[in-house]
């Protein structure tokens, strides 16, 4: 196992700046975020720890990357900002989510939900979702997974179709795996930044998807018929439980991230640390390390407590808080499995406790 560990001098750098105009920004911020966001330079810091690499599979060994500052970020005339009359992310569902015990609405609500948290300030919306009909898209089985895959894309250029007026962003989600030409196995997701548009999928994060049984796997076929997308109903998508809706949570919101302008991390343990496998992806915190949060904040404009706040108000609420017109007495008791979050509800407390100090 490898350590990856900057100086105090480095991240210091990294966070403030040495750009007088950048550190003049720093230092108008309130006086308890900043003891937040010092704690990136701290070295014997209980909530931002150096990376770790694993292996030679992991990210940051296998695709060298030069790291991002916040000074990069901020001065990078290419990277896109949410403006009055662009400040939604939208979400488009792609397929059938869940199995018959979570319904498409409740874990798009959900997601919508901690991404509003996560994005603090920013609407989301969640389109209705649509069948992969729909998008006219190509589509195959692979032949090493024996799993249907659509055109990545083929997504892209319909959602480019169907981007609102106000839109920051528009992002496509689905169960179903993606591949994006013919010659690679698989991808996990694809993005247009430049025209804020992304498509990802939650297949592989089923944490049967590489079994021997996985229910998800067709016999093989050669060639489908690139009209016939009868090929999708009843398809199976896995049951949302506790440790997929985590992993979707952290990949709907590094996604979105990139789209923002924030490179993968190589500062601290974070949520924007690339990820080239499932143990890897597990490995990454629910948020962001203090360099890509002044980022995000930066961008976006929230305080840090209140931030924290939606956060956590997520994390506890019990999934009976849902509007009443999203919800009918067929789901009343229908809770929000939030177990697997409870190591980060714990750390989200401590960042509070220092904001709130």
């Amino acid at each position: 196992m490898k350590v990856i560990k900057h100086s105090e001098q480095a991240l210091k750098t990294a966070l403030i700046s040495k750009n007088m105009k950048l550190v003049k920004l720093y230092e108008n911020l309130e006086s308890r975020e900043k003891s937040l966001l010092n704690e990136a330079f701290q070295p014997d810091s209980v909530l931002f720890r150096p990376i770790t690499l694993h292996s030679e599979s992991d990210w940051i060994s296998s695709h060298p990357e030069p790291t991002q500052d916040f000074e990069q970020f901020y001065n990078d005339p290419y990277r896109s900002r949410p403006t009055s009359e662009k400040s939604t992310i939208y979400v488009q569902p792609i397929g059938s989510f869940g199995d018959t015990k979570v319904s498409t609405e409740d874990y798009m609500k959900w997601l919508k939900d901690y991404c509003e948290a996560f994005y603090y300030s920013l609407t989301v919306k969640i389109l209705e979702p649509v069948p992969v009909s729909h998008t006219g898209c190509a589509f195959r089985v692979n032949e090493y997974t024996c799993n249907l895959q659509i055109h990545a894309g083929d997504i892209l250029k319909y959602l480019k179709k169907k981007k609102p007026r106000d839109a920051f962003c528009i992002v496509g989600i689905t169960m179903i795996d993606l591949y994006p030409r013919e010659s690679w196995n698989f991808v996990f997701g694809q993005a247009s930044l430049t025209e804020g548009m992304g498509i990802f999928s939650f297949a592989r994060y089923d944490s049967d998807f590489y079994s021997a049984s996985y229910k998800g796997r067709l016999k093989k076929v050669k060639k489908l018929p690139s009209s016939d997308y009868s090929v999708f109903d009843g398809y199976y998508t896995p049951a949302v439980t506790s440790v997929l809706l985590l992993r979707s949570c952290k990949t709907l919101t590094h996604e979105i991230g990139h789209i923002f302008g924030l490179r993968h991390c190589q500062w601290l343990q974070c949520v924007m640390q690339g990820s080239n496998h499932l143990e890897e992806s597990d490995r990454r915190p629910l948020d962001l390390c203090p360099i890509c949060l002044r980022k995000l904040q930066s961008a976006i404009g929230f305080h840090l407590v209140e931030r924290y706040q939606a956060l956590l108000e997520w994390m506890d609420e019990d999934g009976n808080g849902m509007e009443a017109e999203l919800r009918n007495e067929a789901k009343m008791g229908l809770l929000k499995p939030i177990e697997a979050f409870k190591e980060c509800r714990e750390w989200v407390l401590k960042c509070l406790d220092v904001l709130q100090k």
